[in-house]
């Protein structure tokens, strides 16, 4: 999350004129408006493995993906955000502040994938935004740096069930949708790099 421009704040509406009619993508979170930074090839392609293997095992059901092209708001904390992938298997409901109906208020699942410059922000402020959706019943972080995966799966009593999958474990289940990704289809083409490790100083 970038700083945000010049300090000023706005009102819901203000940012989403101000969007409408931007070449750039922009958050918005408490009045005040964040530029989003381009992601690397790895981390678009780890959006598009992700996106793609979901929308294949989705495909004819009631459950619908999205990318990251669709805007989310999350009305008990101001914010509006552009979320990596989206699932929604409801009838999708419009923020009423948008007339051109390009916000949506209902995910049921929400994936972002992990960079070093997005990371703290979305384990922390987001996070904490997201689970207050009454509809979002998971949220996934997918690490763009090694084969990691975690979800955070609303239980029938409201808490969240944390689960982490990394090798050896070889698929990640996503239990809102009753659908296991193969860790090896969510990473196809991506190469991270041998592991730094600490050698102790020769005395």
């Amino acid at each position: 999350m970038s700083v945000a421009q010049s300090g000023i704040r706005y009102t819901p509406e203000e940012y989403l004129r101000r969007e409408y009619d931007a070449r750039e993508k922009h958050q918005y979170y408490h009045g005040e408006i964040h530029a989003m930074a381009g992601g690397t090839a790895q981390h678009s392609l780890i959006i598009a493995n992700v996106n793609g293997e979901l929308h294949a095992r989705l495909k004819g059901g009631r459950c619908r993906v999205y990318d990251s092209n669709l805007r989310l708001r999350i009305p008990r904390t101001t914010l509006y955000t552009y979320p990596d992938v989206i699932v929604a298997c409801a009838e999708l409901e419009f923020d009423p502040l948008d007339k051109r109906k390009t916000t949506i208020l209902n995910p049921t699942l929400l994936v972002e994938v992990l960079s070093p410059s997005t990371e703290a922000w979305d384990r922390g402020g987001k996070l904490q935004s997201y689970i207050q959706i009454e509809s979002l019943r998971e949220y996934v972080l997918v690490s763009s740096e090694r084969s990691s995966v975690e979800t955070f799966f609303r239980q029938s009593d409201g808490s969240w069930l944390y689960a982490p999958t990394t090798p050896p474990a070889t698929e990640v289940k996503f239990q809102s949708l009753n659908v296991e990704l193969p860790l090896a289809e969510i990473y196809a083409g991506v190469t991270f790099p041998p592991p730094v490790i600490d050698v102790p100083p020769e005395r």
